[in-house]
């Protein structure tokens, strides 16, 4: 039998001709990751273990996103650990405040990332980079350290899930309607140590942002990783943000998959997943009345410029309702450019939102937009998990862009076409 994208890949990377699922194998890395949370915990491993040096200065990256701009002495204290070990190990990718961004839209961006990669980070939402045609996926902070030091890791090869993908999505419909769709029919373990690994027709028709956004959540259906195909559209990304050179893997016809899925891109309505898991959604249509404290929009999942537009789209010329507390977060500095050069942040602005720095703040329930008690939030983020948000008792529904935008001006989940007249 022929390999699927990600066993070719890890093949590669372990020196091997071929390997099968199950198989244990030794694979070299082309990046290490880790934030202010994680990478803490993997330099005293690091340190513990006896190391004194990493394994190369320029394929390590961290990035203090979760807790900055620091929220306490805690958190400061987080960041002045990693910020001391970048500097004493002469890290090149070290993004702080002012350079920083969300990790996982910040890594491509800088071009750390291109197809055929394999990538750990101590962050289980580093599989994004599977839109990128490369093998990512998070891990723990002791395999940081030892990846840091050694430039290897250990790895299971997963089996696969073969999504083919038809069709084109709908208008207010994006990557995190598809992704949401995706996870509702398997199931948050749906693909328990597996690659989900996207492919036909409908590739084509979805932005890099989208694939980002679908690569992402991933891990939220119990996956090892998410992988598309790399396409004109992948590498015309990476010659724009990188310099080095592609290796793209394709599926061999006699790939083995453990199921085979075919999806309809244009049958997705504009979904949202309800409290406590994402697994638990709706179409738009079947939502009901749900009223709402607080709109998110932002995070490593739905911060890109593309979801920006699209919140902006909805929020022009309306007012988010009085009863709602509108929190808009571009997930890197040269989006947050972007957005202010093409307007939108005005628009957020004028509409009554308030707009933040790069932080993935809200999302782990961190700052920025901690829920009370009995309060429900719209987050355009990818975890409703209890008290993912601030308290065990409030409630966070998973939506696109659109929705939350659109929600925000309503002050209760509704579909954008209930504002766009």
């Amino acid at each position: 039998m022929g390999m699927t994208m990600t066993q070719k890949i890890l093949a590669a990377h372990a020196g091997l001709d071929k390997v099968h699922p199950g198989q244990m194998i030794e694979a070299s890395l082309d990046l290490v990751l880790g934030n202010d949370i994680t990478a803490p915990v993997a330099i005293d491993e690091f340190e513990k273990a006896g190391f004194n040096k990493v394994f190369d200065k320029g394929r390590i990256a961290i990035v203090p996103d979760h807790f900055t701009p620091n929220k306490d002495i805690k958190s400061a204290e987080q960041c002045k650990k990693v910020r001391e070990f970048a500097r004493r190990m002469d890290i090149e990718n070290y993004f702080e405040i002012g350079r920083m961004g969300i990790e996982h839209a910040l890594i491509p961006e800088k071009g750390l990332a291109v197809p055929g990669d394999v990538i750990i980070g101590a962050d289980s939402h580093t599989c994004t980079y599977g839109a990128l045609g490369a093998f990512s996926t998070g891990i723990g902070s002791t395999d940081m350290a030892v990846g840091m030091a050694v430039g290897k890791a250990w790895f299971k090869v997963p089996e696969a899930i073969r999504f083919t993908l038809k069709g084109k999505l709908g208008e207010w419909v994006c990557g995190k309607d598809a992704i949401l769709h995706i996870i509702g029919m398997i199931g948050v373990d749906g693909a328990l140590y597996q690659s989900m690994e996207y492919c036909g027709d409908g590739v084509g028709s979805l932005s890099m942002d989208d694939r980002f956004t679908m690569a992402n959540m991933a891990i939220e259906a119990g996956a090892k990783n998410g992988i598309f195909e790399a396409d004109d559209k992948t590498l015309e990304y990476v010659r724009e943000h990188s310099n080095r050179p592609p290796r793209a893997f394709k599926a061999d016809a006699d790939a083995e998959y453990c199921r085979e899925i075919e999806i309809n891109l244009a049958a997705i309505r504009p979904t949202v997943a309800f409290p406590h898991l994402p697994e638990n959604t709706r179409t738009i249509d079947e939502v009901g009345e749900i009223r709402i404290d607080q709109v998110v929009i932002g995070s490593c999942t739905n911060g890109r410029i593309e979801d920006l537009r699209m919140a902006a789209k909805v929020l022009r010329g309306n007012r988010v309702d009085p009863g709602v507390r509108a929190i808009v977060i571009p997930a890197t500095q040269k989006i947050y450019l972007q957005a202010m050069k093409e307007g939108l942040l005005e628009i957020f602005i004028k509409s009554g939102a308030a707009v933040s720095t790069p932080t993935c703040g809200p999302c782990l329930g961190g700052h920025m937009g901690i829920l009370a008690k009995g309060e429900r939030a719209v987050a355009t983020t990818n975890r409703n998990f209890v008290g993912r948000m601030g308290h065990p008792e409030s409630e966070v529904y998973l939506a696109g862009p659109a929705v939350a935008a659109a929600s925000a001006i309503t002050g209760k989940i509704s579909s954008p076409e209930e504002v766009i007249k």
